[in-house]
């Protein structure tokens, strides 16, 4: 004769509450999986845009590298070779258009405020067909009311901003 048991994991009364909770801890362990989604570059890949730091100084580093960008705004470099050997100089006003772009990385040293780091190809100047990363900072939408004055190399004063 087979006598029936009883369910070791809980009394009938309890299956509820029980399968709440393992629906709850899956809901937390899922969310958890999924990577939160940052906030979206101010620039799509594919825009035109024109280079022009906002700095005194007009001309745009373009860095070889994502880090090297973020890590010289951040106030680090190791020496000025270090600068010549990983940038090409860009004049005001020089074309390119985003390849990539990866939201708020840049941290500049005595600010609060984050840029972007902008992936670009350069369309124009001696550096042309190259690639590189510059910040949000230096980066101008190429407007149609801009296209006429970035020939003569004159942008807009104001930078993208997100």
């Amino acid at each position: 004769m087979i006598v029936p048991t009883k369910d070791p994991v809980a009394p009938p009364s309890q299956r509820p509450v029980v399968v709440a909770r393992i629906l709850s801890a899956l809901a937390v362990l899922t969310a958890l999986t999924i990577p939160a989604q940052a906030a979206p570059c101010g620039l799509s890949v594919g825009r035109a845009v024109a280079l022009k730091s906002v700095e005194l100084d007009p001309d745009v580093f373009v860095w070889d590298a994502k880090q090297r960008v973020v890590e010289y705004a951040g106030g680090y470099w190791r020496d000025t070779n270090d600068v010549l050997t990983h940038t090409m100089l860009a004049k005001p006003g020089t074309r390119a258009v985003v390849v990539q772009c990866t939201a708020g990385v840049v941290r500049q040293k005595y600010s609060t405020d984050t840029r972007d780091a902008i992936g670009i190809r350069l369309l124009s100047g001696p550096n042309k067909g190259h690639y590189g990363w510059v910040t949000s900072e230096d980066v101008h939408e190429v407007t149609d009311s801009l296209r006429t004055h970035v020939a003569s190399g004159a942008v807009s004063s104001a930078p993208h901003r997100r």
